[in-house]
């Protein structure tokens, strides 16, 4: 599968965003989603992971109740919604596909090394 992310940008501190992730093939169900970070200087980090039919959800305790991952199977995308964004989320954000687990919640979920497929990044700026 490929993955192409958009919807970054530029935004303040208290703002919006909403980040997409679409997917080549026709397998999008099958896989499990993640979104990941990364800060200039810093190790990728996980943000939040979506279970294949999307009944299962997974949050960093850093974005949890800020942001929402959600997706449609139908037209093959993974969304992040982003509100009250903080400078600390500036990083380039990625989205990544999981063939092998369907739970997410697990220490697996958390780790990029579990992911086989990622994204190029969009970068997310938020200025205080």
């Amino acid at each position: 599968v490929q993955l192409q992310a958009s919807g970054g940008g530029l935004v303040q501190a208290g703002g919006s965003l909403r980040l997409s992730c679409a997917a080549s093939g026709r397998t999008f169900s099958t896989y499990s989603m993640g979104w990941f970070r990364q800060a200039p200087g810093k190790e990728r980090e996980f943000v939040a992971a979506i279970s294949r039919s999307g009944g299962n959800t997974y949050y960093a305790d850093s974005v949890k109740g800020r942001f929402t991952i959600s997706r449609d199977n139908a037209k093959r995308t993974v969304t992040l919604q982003m509100i009250s964004l903080k400078p600390e989320d500036t990083a380039v954000y990625y989205c990544a596909a999981d063939r092998l687990s369907n739970f997410v919640g697990s220490s697996a979920t958390v780790r990029p090394s579990t992911y086989d497929y990622w994204g190029q990044g969009t970068l997310v700026t938020v200025s205080s």
